[in-house]
This record gives structure tokens, C-alpha cells and sequence, in this order.
């Protein structure tokens, strides 16, 4: 039953029975019904006000008459409070309808087929060639990932892109560290941690002499004009990065279906930017051709250099026409720090000046930074974080309180793997994608805070009363699901498939971890105040189900978080 239209229409129908017309459609009516803020308020609440201009009456007064005339047989009482009609389910209908609805459904429930032929693109994670898989790229990967996860589970087609840094001068500079100080065999022992570590050297020796950033320079133009040594070399450290890499996104569960960065697309800007000159929105500027956006607030966007270089914009726009050509995509999301908010906001202005529509149909989802226990990171000067290694503590830290808590847990490091990995992650999408991150373990992998491992401990918990219950039972009385702790975990089943929505819409998976946590919350709750297995068997056998239904939809939610839920802990 879906509660929210039937009382929609109840109140379309009364508005017609007591005024003689129904200002609002009941469609229109279901958008305005509100959750109140306390179950006791009612399961849902209709604020009156909008009526109050077309009606001719106070919204108080309209409450007052509507209520008169409401009588339907799935609520247990409606209530007129100031300007809102209050709506209270029969609790009983209420809870065997949506626990009923969240067991036939299974692991399905609060999926959809909305996105049906329809494909987005998610740009995400997106490492640099070189470098190590660093702590400041978890919130990409993280979020990325859970919306990967969330759109599939709505029925679109997802492509995912890790738009690799794999172009620019950067890649000289390291092929002149290497020249300088390396060997191959130190590199090949070593790997990115030994390529990372002379990028630091080349920055400190180059601040000391100036004449190596030339020598980097130089040794960028051999990459850009098909140099045979400095190619095999750049190709050799971008294989020995995303060999690194695929160890930590083995690690984390992510996956991706196209790894092609910004070299992929030298070959492919030519077109775009004829196109650019033949709708004139080129202009030479000291030698340089940029697109004026100052009518709309913003800098003139560079696309050529003074020398003749192309840049990232240039690179992100050929790759732009590349995925909606390619991909014909419904939407293409890039999932990048806020401090590339102008650069998106160009790239997309400069694509709906060259006259296409589907410029509307990009969007950066922007997320805040992340620091170590109250530290900025920086590849440059070596104060870094590394992402293994994070999950790897993690998975230690995690492992050495089970040793203390349950010494006698089987399987004691598969375990320990998803706390601590799920630990992070959680962590990195607890909170709104754009507030910044400070990553502390007393937080993250606190088993009674507003964590991951809370989660997971609840989801086991539910396994554990689920594997203690008896194979026979008679039907669930669901009457006896009356008690506020039942009401209130009933109210937050039902809400899931509407978080899962929101959730895409706002490109916001920190609503399904919060969700996750106020329902195991919910749960414990319930867990503590009433008997589940040893009490009259219709009444266990109701408990047991809403035990049930809460395993499901926190396992689910954890997966679309990209948490592995466990069952023992």
C-alpha cells in the first residue's frame, strides 16, 4: 500500500465534499504531505496553508472542516493541530504492509526501473600517472563509487570513468627526476613510492636550481612529439601506477569501465576546437585563444596557450563531445573537489555556447577536502597519507579489537577486512558530500558512534536473533507491532525507497549512511525493550520479521555505500 497516495486522495475527496472543489490535484496534495518530526504527531502530516489563499478561509479553519469528513478504514484517527491535519495509520495494517512489502522484495526493495534506457556517465577517482593512491582521493572514489552503485540500483546504465592524470608537464619533471636520481631497478623494486619520492626530490633540488624545471619542460615537448625513449618511459610509469592503484580498488570494491585520460583525447581536440572558431566564440588575447565568458560572470576560459599548448579545458571539452558521442549519455557527472568549481562551470558554458543541450545534462558534484587528524596533505612536500595504507591500519585496528572483544569469532580476518575497510568508507560519506573531512580512527571505528562498525554491528546482531529462531512459526500477529520502538522502525522501512531517489537526485549518499545509522539505531532500540524469541509465538514471530526486514534494508544500504555488511562480528 502506498499510504502516502491513498491519504492524498482522502484529502481530494474531502476538500470536494466540504468546499464543493479541490484547489489541488491529489498528486499535488501527496507533494505537499510532510513526515512530522515525532511519530507522535502522526505518520504523516498536510499543512493547510496552501489552500488558505483559494479556499478564502485560515488555514486553522480548513483543518477544522477537512477533518469532519475523512473516514477511511486504513487510518485510526486523523487530527486537526493549528493548520495541519495529522494522519495516524492503523498501526497493525501499517507494519504487515510494509514489512511485508520490504520481505517480498528482498534485497530489490527501494530499487526501481526509473532510469530504464538511460545511461550516466560518473567521472570519478581520476589518480594521477606517478603518484601513489593518496587519502585525498578517497571522497572521489568513495562517492563515486556509491553513486555508481545508487543509479544502477535505480535502473540506469552506468559508465564508470576514472579520467586518468596522465598529461602535462608534471610527467617531464618525473622523467628528469628519474634520469637524475633513478635507476631502473630502483623503480622497478620500489614502485610509485619510489617514483613519488623523487617527485619530491625534483621539487626540492628545483627550488635550489631553477634550470631542472626547464629540463622537466623539455622532457614533456619529447612526450607531446612522440619521442620514442621518453614515451616508453612515461608509459612504464603508468603502468606501474594502476598496478598500484588495482590493488587498492581490489581493496575497496571499485571497479570502473573505461580508464581513458587526458592523453587518450590529444587526437581528439582538433574537432572541437575548429568547431569553437567556426561559431567565432575563439578570441586571440595575447597570443593565447580563449572564449570570453565575462557576460556571464566568469574569467575567459583558455583553450590554446600563447605557445600553442593545449590545457586541461581543452582536454575536458574533447572528452566532453567523446562520452555523449560514445555514450549518449543521460546524464555525465564529475565528481570533483569544490576548488574546480569555476573550471566546470566554463567547461559547461563554453559547450552551451557552441549550441548543444546536453550542456544542461552535466554536473560537477563537488565534495570538501580531506586531512589526516587535523593536517592538510601535500604530494609536494611528502606530508601524504597513502589510501593503502590507511585501509590497511584500518584493517589492523579493527582486527586487534575483535581480539578483544570476541576472541572466539570465526573467521577473525575476513571479518576484520570489511569493519576496518568499511570503517573508511563510511567515514568518507557520513557526512554532506561538500563539508570537509578530518579523518581520526577514535571516530571511525568507534562500535558506538555513529559509525560504520555500529552499522555492521547491528546488521550481525539481526543475523545473530535471525539464526536463533525457530523454523516453525504461526503468522505474525502484527497488531502486536503497536509499540512506539516497532512504529518508529516501521516508519523508517517505509522511507527507504524515497531516500534511495533523493539520494540520486541530489547526488548525496551521505543520506543513505545517515539512514543506515538511524535505523540500526531504531533497532537497538527496539532490541533492548522488548523480547524477540521467547514470547507468544505470533508476537515472535512478528518481531522476527521486522528483525528481518531491518537486516535487509541495512544490508542494502551498506552495499550501495559500498560497505560490505557481515554477519558475524
Amino acid at each position: 500500500m502506498d499510504f502516502k497516495i491513498m491519504i492524498a486522495g482522502e484529502i481530494a475527496s474531502a476538500l470536494d465534499i466540504a468546499f464543493g472543489n479541490a484547489p489541488l490535484s491529489a498528486d499535488e496534495i501527496a507533494g505537499l504531505l510532510e513526515l512530522p518530526p515525532d511519530s507522535a504527531m502522526g505518520d504523516y502530516a498536510f499543512p493547510c496553508f496552501k489552500l488558505a489563499r483559494s479556499l478564502r478561509k485560515a488555514p486553522p479553519m480548513i483543518a477544522g472542516e477537512l477533518v469532519k469528513v475523512i473516514n477511511a478504514d486504513f487510518l485510526s484517527r486523523v487530527e486537526a493541530v493549528g493548520g495541519y491535519l495529522n494522519f495516524f495509520i492503523d498501526k497493525a495494517l501499517y507494519a504487515s504492509s510494509v514489512i511485508g512489502e520490504v520481505l517480498d522484495k528482498g534485497e530489490k526493495y527501494g530499487s526501481s526501473d526509473m532510469g530504464a534506457g538511460k545511461t550516466i556517465c560518473i567521472d570519478y577517482s581520476s589518480i594521477n600517472i606517478a603518484k601513489r593512491f593518496h587519502i585525498g582521493h578517497l571522497s572521489t572514489t568513495a562517492l563515486g563509487n556509491a553513486l555508481y552503485k545508487i543509479y544502477s540500483f535505480l535502473g540506469y546504465k552506468c559508465v564508470g570513468i576514472n579520467h586518468l592524470g596522465d598529461w602535462g608537464t608534471q610527467f617531464g619533471k618525473m622523467i628528469a627526476a628519474y634520469k637524475h636520481w633513478g635507476s631502473r631497478e630502483m623503480v622497478e623494486q620500489g614502485g610509485v613510492q619510489a617514483l613519488s619520492d623523487l617527485y619530491v626530490k625534483f621539487h626540492a633540488e628545483a627550488e635550489k636550481d631553477p634550470s631542472l624545471d626547464d629540463e622537466g619542460r623539455a622532457w614533456f615537448k619529447k612526450i607531446e612529439t612522440g619521442d620514442e625513449e621518453a614515451i616508453s618511459i612515461w608509459q612504464w610509469f603508468k603502468d606501474l601506477t594502476l598496478k598500484d592503484a588495482n590493488r587498492v580498488y581490489d581493496m575497496l570494491g571499485v571497479k570502473f569501465d573505461s580508464y581513458a585520460g587526458e592523453a587518450f583525447y590529444m587526437d581528439k581536440m582538433g574537432p572541437v576546437i575548429e568547431e569553437l572558431r567556426e561559431k567565432k566564440l575563439l578570441k586571440e588575447s595575447d597570443g593565447a585563444y580563449v572564449v570570453d565568458l565575462e557576460e556571464y560572470g566568469m574569467p575567459p576560459c583558455l583553450i590554446i596557450k600563447s605557445d600553442g599548448a593545449t590545457l586541461y579545458t581543452t582536454r575536458d571539452l574533447a572528452a566532453a563531445f567523446y562520452r555523449k558521442k560514445t555514450y549518449d549519455f543521460t546524464k555525465c557527472l564529475y565528481v570533483v573537489a569544490y576548488q574546480q568549481s569555476l573550471h566546470f562551470r566554463q567547461l559547461f558554458k563554453v559547450i552551451e555556447l557552441m549550441g548543444h543541450e546536453w550542456a544542461k545534462d552535466m554536473e560537477h558534484v563537488e565534495f570538501g577536502m580531506v586531512s589526516y587528524e587535523g593536517q592538510a596533505l601535500s604530494t609536494r612536500h611528502g606530508h601524504v597519507i597513502y589510501l593503502e595504507d590507511l585501509l590497511n591500519r584500518s584493517i589492523e585496528k579493527a582486527r586487534a579489537i575483535i581480539d578483544e572483544k570476541s576472541p572466539n569469532l570465526e573467521d577473525k580476518d575476513g571479518v576484520a577486512r570489511k569493519v576496518g575497510i568499511g570503517a573508511v568508507v563510511f567515514f568518507a560519506l557520513s557526512a554532506g558530500r561538500i563539508k570537509d573531512i578530518d579523518f581520526w580512527w577514535d571516530r571511525a571505528l568507534n562500535f558506538e558512534g555513529e559509525t560504520g562498525p555500529y552499522v555492521q554491528y547491528t546488521y550481525a546482531r539481526c543475523c545473530s536473533v535471525l539464526g536463533k529462531a525457530p523454523a516453525n512459526l504461526p503468522d505474525a500477529d502484527y497488531s502486536t507491532l503497536d509499540d512506539a520502538e516497532a512504529q518508529d522502525i516501521v516508519r523508517l522501512l517505509e522511507q527507504f525507497p524515497k531516500l534511495v531517489k533523493e539520494a540520486a537526485q541530489r547526488n548525496e549518499p551521505s543520506l543513505i549512511t545517515r539512514y543506515t545509522v538511524d535505523l540500526a539505531q531504531a533497532y537497538n532500540k527496539f532490541y533492548y525493550e522488548h523480547r524477540i524469541l521467547d514470547c507468544e509465538p505470533a508476537t515472535s514471530a512478528a518481531r522476527i520479521a521486522i528483525t528481518k526486514a531491518v537486516r535487509n534494508v541495512i544490508g542494502t544500504g551498506l552495499t550501495l555505500i559500498g560497505v560490505e555488511p557481515t554477519e558475524k562480528m
